[in-house]
């Protein structure tokens, strides 16, 4: 039983100011859609399975805007994280609550707020890691790798073994690099881009983060789901776990990794720049989202909302407009925009 996993915890705090701990970068419209980021991932599942199995984890004190975002999503389907403790108890969470449904599910698990382009063939990819774990290898634990197109020195790094076969071994896990050596990965064509997406058994997660994870042992005390006292003991139980990621816990460690290559216009829109990949650029190289109007303007970023904003004479600048907080500064510092946010 194919299901997903969307992780929806994050707070964003990259896109500040429009993105906050209030309204984090999933439930904005970043990339000129008229749905957010989540609604978007949540869109794209339900080409390859029902409502019923697209499961979002989630803090506390977004379960209205997932539920706001997605108005046909089954209440039985949030899983309520009782405070961030990064992804490995997240994800052990999650297992613990979709086993208790779907016994024997395999479940892909994804981030909320990714940008994916062509919607089919990602989900082909999708099918196809499904397929690899359930009926060919179900101690696999299949992440997607993305084909590198520049020298990003803002994802991590897969590395994976010199085959022609469709789902590839992974050698090893690599950090961020610096410039340098993203230029080598590039030039070397062994070495894919991280997208944090992965396809497992959960039973085979489950042994894995028993086996790897101290979290295991705490959170396998949790009652049934239909327990008065279910809610209660995952509040009591849940800051007891390691914060830790999936990658360090597991991924890392485990001898049965592998990969599919994906080339379906994948990005994490994690920076204010990254939008320029994603929003179309007029005539003269600006990036416009919002109700604006430019004159004898070039090169420059410009996120805003209903109100007008009108350039003139300008360049190499960015402007975010919001409700609270309206930044400029010079385009090459777009990126620092999010060092402001506790000034």
């Amino acid at each position: 039983m194919f299901c997903a996993l969307i992780m929806a915890g994050g707070k964003g705090t990259r896109f500040w100011p429009k993105s906050t701990e209030d309204v984090p970068k999933q439930f904005l419209n970043l990339i000129d859609s008229d749905e957010t980021m989540i609604e978007l991932t949540y869109k794209r599942l339900q080409k390859i399975m029902p409502k019923e199995r697209i499961f979002v984890v989630t803090g506390k004190r977004y379960k209205k805007q997932v539920t706001n975002n997605l108005k046909d999503i089954p209440e039985k389907n949030i899983i309520i994280e009782p405070e961030g403790r990064n992804t490995a108890p997240c994800i052990l969470l999650a297992c613990l609550y979709i086993k208790q449904i779907y016994e024997n599910a395999t479940v892909a698990v994804l981030p909320s707020d990714h940008a994916i382009k062509n919607t089919d063939e990602f989900c082909g990819i999708l099918e196809k890691a499904n397929d690899y774990v359930e009926n060919q290898n179900n101690e696999a634990i299949v992440t997607i790798g993305i084909m590198p197109d520049r020298p990003e020195t803002g994802y991590g790094y897969i590395k994976f073994e010199n085959t022609n076969d469709k789902v590839i071994k992974v050698e090893k896990f690599v950090e961020k690099p610096n410039l340098e050596k993203a230029k080598e990965y590039l030039a070397d064509g062994g070495y894919l881009w991280n997208a944090g997406m992965f396809i497992f058994d959960i039973n085979n997660m489950l042994k894995e983060l028993k086996t790897n994870y101290s979290g295991y042992n705490v959170l396998e005390k949790l009652p049934k789901l239909e327990s008065t006292d279910y809610e209660s003991k995952i509040n009591e139980l849940y800051p007891e776990c390691e914060s830790i990621s999936i990658d360090y816990a597991v991924m890392e460690k485990s001898k049965n990794i592998y990969v599919i290559k994906g080339n379906f216009g994948w990005d994490d829109i994690g920076t204010w720049n990254s939008l320029e990949r994603y929003i179309p650029k007029d005539e003269e190289n600006n990036v416009f989202n919002g109700n604006i109007v430019a004159y004898n303007s070039k090169n420059n970023v410009v996120y805003a909302g209903d109100k007008k904003v009108i350039l003139l004479d300008a360049k190499d600048i960015f402007c975010i407009d919001t409700d609270n907080v309206l930044v400029i500064g010079n385009k090459e510092s777009i990126n620092k925009v999010h060092e402001l946010r506790k000034k």
